[in-house]
């Protein structure tokens, strides 16, 4: 059986290929860096990260980026011996039209590129440019070798629909660019927020597969056919494919933008994002994450889910594949290599040099102090994916902050609007010492500060946290006083719903999903760097009381 998600933790928009044996799916990573995620698979079931393919400032520089712009909705096809990945880079996403948001809706910029590669792994192309005309592009290659690009079309105009139906352009390989006219082949149904095209051929039908409902609770697949790739199209005679909409019953929320792929046996699965709420909050503290099932063509040429309901399933048959799993995830990184664990990544930069060595210090994580926690810019966070509900990690860090201005410690993270920064710090009247920072962003006061807690003046200090769904707990002990050290706990219980999609200031976009990592901050430009010798992540089941439980390290 296929247990969804399949991507659990923030992967959303997937984009599914076969090649021979093998799957791959192509995620989004919008603001964190390197870009797009990779994953493989042999049998549907079992899936690892393989690479990010956008790892270069020619191919992608996010600086300044807002939060969740940078990479959207990559498309992942194979043809003609080369893999083509298209995806976005958004530059600009302002201000939605929430009820108490202010700013221009409207005026948004998003550049749609593309990058090819012999090899899965790379090295991938620099990009070529394609359009800015709207987002979730993708990449269609007709039977008789001509190529079109599909993507949303974004309508800035007063009183129009801001989702302009899913647009097609033939795409000229030789010339490298865009040829010919662009014509709207799609306007979009009742639904609305007409987005994620994907374009198929079979039996003489081109088969149109969009997302419409936006892509929180009113989410859903919808499906429509021409024997004429430019259109007209008519509808799916149910419109939706599949969807929970309406279902809050059902243990995979938010299911739309979806992709379709082959078994060799001829048998079609789709992927779609998906969002599992937390049981007392209702939000999506994963983000987006990925699922699949099989699916099934009928007798009138139309696809539906394969047991008919067009609900997603949190459990799915399996394709007649030999099993093939992989070796899981390590629960502790020692950082002994020279290249960053495939788990994390940072923020923005394409510059990574500027934030953090992994040579400076040789077994540790060195981040240097740059800029505030939330920065755009240059920020030294260094995290990886939330993928419980119910997770253990820890860190040891070496710093020995001299004032105020220089932080670092264990943070869990959404956005700059969204966290929780547990952080050593330095002030003339308390010492070194380890506070709370948290940034709420549906609270009046959305700074808040727990009282400073004294440490030793110097030495390395293990961070803990502890989440069980919506409850969050933080404690700390002296690494030099050994393994069997008794935990300090902090006594308060921090609420980690806000780090989700669905906890919002009005009209601040939110499509990522939470991580836990390390931070470093120096406000004062000095750049005081701090050591971090291990990190460890354990996704568990929920434990009452969670400081009993043994370190994850």
């Amino acid at each position: 059986m296929i247990q969804n998600p399949i991507l659990p933790g923030f992967n959303p928009d997937p984009s599914i290929v076969r090649v021979g044996d093998d799957y791959y799916i192509a995620t989004s990573t919008f603001e964190w860096y390197p870009g797009v995620q990779i994953h493989h698979s042999r049998d549907l079931v079992n899936w690892r990260l393989l690479s990010r393919p956008l790892t270069r400032a020619s191919q992608l520089n996010m600086l300044g980026a807002p939060d969740s712009c940078g990479v959207w909705a990559p498309c992942l096809t194979y043809a003609d011996g080369l893999f083509w990945l298209i995806y976005t880079d958004v530059k600009r996403y302002g201000r939605t039209s929430t009820g108490g948001a202010t700013g221009s809706a409207s005026l948004r910029d998003f550049h749609n590129y593309l990058v090819t590669s012999p090899a899965i792994d790379g090295p991938w192309s620099d990009p070529v440019y394609l359009n800015s005309s709207g987002f979730d592009p993708s990449l269609f290659h007709d039977a008789d070798g001509r190529k079109y690009l599909l993507n949303q079309l974004w309508d800035h105009r007063p009183g129009g629909n801001r989702f302009n139906g899913i647009v097609a352009q033939e795409y000229s390989v030789a010339e490298g660019r865009l040829v010919g006219r662009r014509t709207n082949i799609f306007p979009g149904t009742a639904h609305g927020l007409t987005e994620a095209p994907h374009l198929y051929q079979r039996d003489g039908y081109y088969y149109l597969l969009t997302a419409e409902g936006g892509t929180g609770w009113h989410h859903g697949v919808t499906m429509a056919r021409s024997r004429d790739l430019l259109g007209p199209y008519e509808l799916h005679p149910d419109v939706t494919i599949l969807t929970s909409r309406q279902r809050p019953d059902a243990a995979l929320q938010r299911a739309g933008h979806a992709d379709l792929v082959e078994t060799p046996d001829g048998q079609t699965y789709m992927v779609y994002l998906c969002g599992r709420p937390l049981r007392n909050r209702g939000t999506c503290t994963l983000g987006r994450e990925t699922a699949i099932q099989p699916m099934a063509w009928g007798d009138d040429g139309w696809l539906r889910t394969a047991d008919g309901s067009a609900m997603p399933a949190l459990q799915a048959p399996a394709p007649a594949l030999p099993e093939h799993r992989f070796a899981p995830a390590p629960v502790r990184e020692d950082f002994d290599g020279a290249v960053l664990p495939i788990d994390f990544q940072w923020l923005r930069s394409p510059w990574p040099d500027e934030l953090f060595s992994l040579e400076a210090r040789p077994g540790h994580l060195r981040l240097h102090g740059r800029e505030s926690l939330g920065s755009t810019f240059r920020q030294a966070l260094v995290a990886r994916r939330q993928q419980s509900h119910c997770f253990s990690a820890a860190t040891v860090v070496d710093f020995a902050p001299e004032h105020y201005q220089q932080q670092a410690g264990l943070v869990c993270y959404y956005n700059a609007a969204k966290f929780h920064y547990l952080y050593i710090t330095h002030d003339d009247t308390v010492g070194r010492h380890l506070r709370v920072m948290s940034s709420l962003p549906n609270h009046v006061q959305t700074d808040a500060f727990t009282l400073p807690v004294p440490l030793p003046a110097s030495g390395p200090v293990e961070l803990r946290v502890e989440v069980d769904e919506e409850r969050l707990l933080f404690g700390w002990r002296a690494a030099d006083d050994g393994p069997d050290a008794a935990w300090q706990w902090l006594p308060q219980q921090f609420d980690a719903s806000i780090l989700s999609d669905e906890a919002n200031a009005p009209g601040q976009p939110n499509f990522t999903g939470a991580f836990v990592g390390m931070a470093c901050q120096d406000m004062s430009g000095a750049r005081l760097h701090a050591d971090f010798d291990w990190f460890a992540y354990r996704g568990r089941a929920y434990c009452a009381d969670a400081k009993a439980l043994p370190s994850p390290a």
